[in-house]
């Protein structure tokens, strides 16, 4: 019988993508019967700006052994609470959406019914109020979650911000260490099997040949391998996402970093504010339908909170995904399988998705159709989903001060968040479908965050009396308030946790 494992993984492009798909490959193949090749080149670079995190991350960096404080040192990490969002729903306001739950579910029913019923008789809380991690972040404050489930400290959940660039040299060294090869060079040509059409070969421009039984394409928006030479098909978001240019830049602290994102609402798009150890990270994502470069630069430089200690970059992207991730012996990583735009910091965890599920479904040469089909089925799921998600930022806004807000307000929405939105308005209800990413204590922070304010509340929660809610929702807060008092500040713990050496 034939051999049909696949002996030859050849991964095409570097960065987060490419090295996360190395190091994750590497820590599960035994290296005396896989070879894993990288090929990358130093003339085409990476987008790696700097990147926010969700916690999800934490669970790839335990999958490859790696311990948090090592990583977080190597990579000039600061932790994350959190993302604080200023005018988006109108201008002038602000709210928080925290990682983990708001207060504690009662009886059976959820957190946000009676902050409903507290809302309806007069209280002016935000449900933000009732977030340990929002109210730690907000003090600059940080700890660790406490073992202890009985314990308010418990209930925090937490990301990173940290140097992209310099976690993909972190994972290339962890990589290596594990036996893969990286090659230099570019990819010149691509040669397919003439029978299957699958990929057989890469010529790159020195001349070497790299032979492979299975490819991943990680060279970024060029989808070389997945969109130039196997032709599949992109599925265009624009319309829903009209955004289509970065402009990013580096720039001093000013004080201590926060221990969150700041997404703050421009004429036409938004500004990002990421604080790693040594620098903040800034962006401004814009549609130049709406706005012209140089406006979208004086924005950039005018949001700064710091002096800037490199020259802007710009990019440009699409919004959308593959039809397909997985066709014939490849499959799509990372930006090159799609992009949804950083708004809530989505884009490693679609790369752990995009290498996690490959794992988990690791075929033999044969490639059964039923496998390939699952994993795409999977893979549009989770796109789709964390798509609706950040549309819901655009369209729940009363803002009619720029022609791209009224865009965003009277845009048709797919009907997937259509119902989303209908069923939270009228009735509360938030339900989290076939194990999509955001859960209810995320919708219901953004969609109260912008204004999407239920009719009712539950008519169980409804009956209980006014004093008996306050009470509940004020012991709380109380608890919460007087933990995140008691806890370390942000800077003083990284300081005695995981300081990088250049910081």
């Amino acid at each position: 019988m034939a051999d049909a494992r696949l002996k030859r993984l050849v991964i095409v492009g570097g960065g987060s993508a490419g090295w996360m798909t190395a190091a994750a490959l590497s820590s599960m193949l035994d290296s005396e019967n896989t070879q894993i090749t990288l090929v990358e080149s130093e003339q085409i670079g990476t987008v790696g700006v700097g990147e926010a995190t969700i916690p999800d991350m934490m669970n790839f960096n335990r999958m490859l052994g790696i311990r948090e404080a090592d990583f977080m040192k190597a990579t000039q990490a600061t932790f994350k609470l959190g993302i604080e969002f200023a005018d988006w729903g109108r201008k002038g306001d602000r709210y928080f959406h925290p990682f983990g739950e708001h207060g504690a579910d009662m009886q059976g029913i959820d957190f946000h019914q009676y902050w409903l019923r507290a809302h309806q008789g007069g209280s002016n809380h935000p449900i933000q109020d009732y977030s340990l991690c929002a109210i730690a972040g907000k003090a600059g404050k940080f700890c660790h979650p406490h073992e202890n489930p009985k314990s308010v400290l418990s209930h925090i959940r937490y990301a990173y911000h940290f140097n992209a660039t310099r976690y993909a040299q972190f994972l290339r060294q962890y990589a290596e260490t594990r036996g893969v090869i990286r090659t230099e060079g570019k990819v010149e040509s691509v040669n397919l099997t003439p029978e299957t059409g699958h990929i057989q070969t890469l010529i790159l421009e020195n001349g070497q040949t790299i032979e492979g039984d299975f490819f991943f394409d990680c060279s970024g928006f060029r989808a070389l391998l997945m969109r130039q030479t196997l032709d599949v098909g992109f599925q265009d978001w624009s319309h829903w996402l009209p955004c289509n240019s970065a402009q990013t830049v580096a720039c001093e602290h000013v004080g201590p970093p926060p221990p969150y994102t700041v997404s703050t609402a421009k004429s036409a798009g938004w500004q990002w504010r990421i604080p790693t150890q040594t620098r903040t990270g800034n962006g401004h994502i814009y549609s130049s339908d709406f706005m012209a470069d140089d406006a979208a630069h004086d924005i950039l430089m005018g949001g700064l909170d710091g002096k800037p200690i490199s020259d802007a970059r710009t990019l440009r992207f699409t919004t959308g995904r593959l039809e397909e991730f997985w066709h014939k012996n490849c499959v799509g990583i990372g930006l090159s399988s799609g992009f949804l735009e950083p708004l809530e910091s989505t884009s490693l965890y679609l790369i752990q998705m995009g290498i996690s599920k490959f794992i988990t479904l690791f075929p033999d040469g044969s490639f059964p159709p039923v496998v390939v089909n699952e994993y795409n089925r999977q893979m549009r799921q989770q796109f789709d989903q964390v798509r609706d998600f950040i549309i819901l930022h655009y369209c729940a806004t009363e803002r009619d001060d720029s022609p791209f807000w009224n865009y965003c307000r009277t845009m048709s929405i797919p009907d997937s968040l259509q119902h989303k939105i209908e069923l939270f308005q009228k009735a509360g209800r938030v339900f989290r479908y076939e194990d999509e990413l955001f859960s209810r204590p995320s919708w219901v922070a953004v969609m109260l965050g912008q204004n999407i304010i239920p009719e009712i509340c539950d008519p169980i929660v409804s009956t209980l009396r006014d004093e008996q809610i306050s009470h509940s929702l004020n012991s709380m807060n109380r608890a919460m308030v007087d933990a995140a008092a008691k806890m370390p500040t942000h800077s003083a713990f990284i300081d005695q946790y995981c300081k990088a050496a250049n910081a």
